[in-house]
């Protein structure tokens, strides 16, 4: 095992019940999380105040229309989703003895900024892998200059020399939830690697910490814990790292939140706007903790003047994580941008983690498999 070694997690040792419930918080994670950032993307930009003017007290309710339709996703889902695919060509890149999952997690990077560039899918890539084929990722949805200028070459950031070393806004933060849906792995190397991940754009400690931190308070909820259980395993996490304090500070504020009274607009706007990392998590969780249920939380979570879409991607993902698919509001789900997409590459996660040795171990390999996510 290496710095980014994992806990070797065999098809032996998941039932059939837990292959299920493992797939059902997988599909949460990514539909929850898409579904939050779907409901923030036509208010991003918004105060309070002119949302409440626009939408009623109450401020939206539902999806309201976005980038030319209804349950439109922004880069918080695109990112998300080609974290997780990087995730499972790294495991299916470990049989040919190359194990360095930020490589991995770079080179999807690289795809996603692909589809910010150009019009559509090259065929002439042949290591592309199905998702890149995807063409309704091909669409600017307001990425962040720190997303885009830390992958407008190759050139992979690392801790020891990290793409823009000044930025801490949540880019890195929202991408990160499928970092924690590595169960097998320890949570001191969820957390290292969804940071080390960050600095490939966002070099500020805060920026990377509070993506590793993200990453840890979702691990724990797949793992079972309580969502307050998971935020202090974070925290302790956290305690280990030099840069640690506002990160820190941010996710105790939010704790302290929830003790100061029902859950309001208000109450949320006091931990930030959500532009920068440390803000985006803690009003992620703290909405998390406070949801009456999923509706609640959600709507909760995008009902500011900040950065709506991504405070309820992250509310999702961790709501999605602790509940499974099944709790989501079936209209909303419905009504989701690339909601085929966001299942079947939730579905082939859970497959690679559950059982691939089966897919491509040294005793079997699936050509199709091989072909959805290339060694190369």
């Amino acid at each position: 095992m290496n710095e980014h070694g994992s806990t070797t997690v065999g098809t032996a040792l998941w039932g059939r019940a837990e292959q299920q419930e493992f797939r059902g918080r997988v599909r949460g994670c990514l539909l929850g999380g898409a579904i939050g950032d779907a409901l923030g993307a036509g208010i991003e930009f918004d105060s309070l105040a002119a949302v409440r003017a626009a939408h009623g007290p109450a401020g939206v309710t539902g999806y309201v229309p976005a980038y030319g339709r209804r349950g439109a996703v922004t880069d918080d889902t695109q990112m998300t989703l080609f974290t997780a695919e990087g995730l499972i060509r790294a495991h299916v890149r470990r049989d040919t003895g190359a194990w360095h999952p930020p490589t991995d997690i770079h080179g999807a990077y690289l795809r996603w900024a692909a589809t910010q560039r150009d019009w559509g899918p090259d065929e002439r890539v042949a290591d592309a892998g199905w998702l890149a084929r995807e063409e309704w990722l091909y669409a600017r949805r307001a990425p962040g200059n720190a997303c885009l200028s830390g992958l407008a070459d190759t050139t992979m950031g690392t801790p020891e020399a990290p793409k823009n070393p000044d930025s801490k806004g949540c880019g890195a933060v929202m991408r990160s939830a499928p970092f924690g849906l590595l169960v097998g792995w320890e949570p001191r190397q969820v957390f290292r690697l969804a940071a080390d991940c960050a600095v490939q754009t966002h070099g500020h400690p805060t920026g990377r910490l509070a993506a590793g931190a993200f990453a840890a308070v979702v691990h724990g909820v797949v793992r079972g814990e309580t969502l307050e259980g998971a935020v202090r395993g974070a925290l302790a996490l956290l305690a280990a790292h030099a840069g640690h304090e506002e990160t820190t500070a941010a996710l105790l504020r939010a704790l302290d939140a929830v003790r100061q009274g029902p859950p309001t607009a208000e109450r949320l706007e006091s931990l930030g706007e959500g532009w920068v990392a440390e803000e985006a998590l803690a009003m992620g969780v703290y909405c998390a903790l406070v949801a009456e249920d999923v509706r609640h939380g959600l709507l909760l979570a995008v009902n500011h003047g900040g950065d709506s879409d991504s405070t309820g991607s992250i509310c999702g993902n961790i709501l999605g994580a602790l509940h499974g698919e099944t709790v989501l509001p079936p209209g909303w789900v419905v009504e989701l941008e690339g909601r085929s997409t966001i299942l079947e590459l939730a579905d082939d996660f859970a497959m690679e983690l559950t059982q691939g040795p089966a897919l491509h171990g040294r005793d079997a390999a699936s050509a199709a498999w091989l072909a959805r996510y290339p060694r190369a």
